[in-house]
């Protein structure tokens, strides 16, 4: 059996149109004890919206009377879940299945909080005390560094797999990764007119242009994974899945990654490249990406992480920071690709007041401002020492 299959579920769905009840449902049939029919101070609700596709709502046993504010507040962060409830037919971008086992092996490595129960449209798991990163905390030396250690033990502690096997091939090779999620999201685009089926075909041809081997005429990006394997990659680290954790003063700053619906097999250049696409933000303010030089730092001390949490023996030296360098410069136009061709389905699914049609312009512009040598303000950004 697998570990899902032992998850426990709930057979109840959470509704936005009556968000308080249905959420109230679903916890009390996790902790009954916290009813008032049961002895319990009932529950609270406080909605986080950093995010654009999902509900996502921190659900809190009450505290006791009597108790200072900061007994109160540890006693709400120790006896809090999170629900999150997915978005209108996200179905169609993420499988969730697979979601349920990343959330899994990644508590079991004790890089997320434990995952107490699924339910017909979402999950419940463990609170994490922090803060949510802003946008401006990304470019911080002490957030950025947090964060590049963080990925590195990620990228060195979960599985990896060689990208040269075919997806399902065998038990070593992942059933999806990258460029799979690619070509299903492609499949699911709308071709109801004329436009759309052109729409669909020429990122098809993109798609097998990035992929295909350099001595074949293509990008060469499949694979090139600096001889590591295809890492679990987070796929998604933006400000809002990064949690700065409470730390006394003086003291390094940690961070925790959160959200793992977009977790996949990937080449480790994109899950970074990716990650310095979001320092600007849903906006897009391309000014706040990260310099070349503070790249360069960035990924220094991703590879001691990394390194260090394989317990491969390895030092990382000046040659293998530019090595991956480069491949995350080779990787800078594709989270554009990527996140364009999300966007384009979004905009045909969500029901949440967002204008996911510009966004997908956008995101696909930087794509071509990439592969099309555009001096854009993005690339001049990007060039930036």
């Amino acid at each position: 059996m697998s570990q899902t299959n032992e998850l426990l579920t709930i057979p109840l769905y959470y509704n936005p149109a009556n968000s308080q009840s249905s959420a109230s449902h679903l916890v009390y049939s996790l902790f009954p004890e916290w009813t008032p029919a049961k002895g319990g101070r009932g529950v609270k609700f406080i909605r986080f919206t950093d995010g654009i596709t999902n509900t996502l709502l921190k659900c809190v046993h009450n505290p006791p009377p009597g108790l200072s504010p900061k007994e109160a507040k540890d006693f709400e962060d120790e006896n809090s879940v999170l629900l999150r409830a997915y978005g209108n037919d996200t179905s169609i971008l993420i499988d969730r299945e697979r979601e349920c086992s990343s959330h899994l092996l990644l508590s079991k490595h004790g890089l997320a909080p434990p995952l107490l129960a699924r339910f017909a449209n979402g999950l419940l798991y463990r609170f994490v005390a922090g803060r949510v990163c802003s946008v401006d905390d990304l470019s911080l030396p002490e957030t950025w560094t947090a964060v590049a250690k963080r990925l590195g033990e990620w990228h060195g502690v979960l599985p990896t797999y060689p990208a040269s096997l075919e997806l399902g091939s065998s038990d070593e090779a992942p059933a999806i990764d990258l460029w799979g999620v690619l070509r299903g999201w492609i499949d699911a685009l709308p071709s109801s007119t004329d436009g759309k089926k052109a729409q669909k075909e020429e990122l098809r041809r993109e798609l097998e242009v990035l992929e295909t081997a350099k001595s074949a005429g293509g990008y060469g990006l499949k694979g090139q994974d600096g001889g590591v394997g295809l890492v679990t990659g987070h796929c998604d680290l933006l400000h809002g899945n990064v949690i700065i954790l409470p730390g006394e003063e003086g003291k390094e700053r940690e961070v925790h990654l959160i959200d793992y619906e977009y977790s996949t097999p990937c080449e480790r250049a994109f899950d970074i490249a990716n990650h310095f696409a979001e320092w600007g933000g849903f906006a897009c303010e391309y000014e706040k990406l990260p310099t070349k030089s503070t790249r360069r730092e960035f990924i220094r001390v991703y590879l001691r992480s990394f390194h260090e949490h394989r317990k491969d023996g390895v030092e990382a030296t000046e040659d293998e920071v530019e090595a991956l360098m480069e491949e995350v410069d080779l990787f800078r136009g594709v989270p554009g690709f990527y996140w364009g061709i999300w966007a384009l389905i979004q905009a045909t699914i969500s029901q949440i007041d967002f204008d996911y049609a510009q966004y997908a312009l956008v995101r696909l512009g930087e794509y071509h401002g990439w592969k099309d040598s555009e001096n854009t303000l993005r690339e001049e950004r990007w060039a930036k020492v």
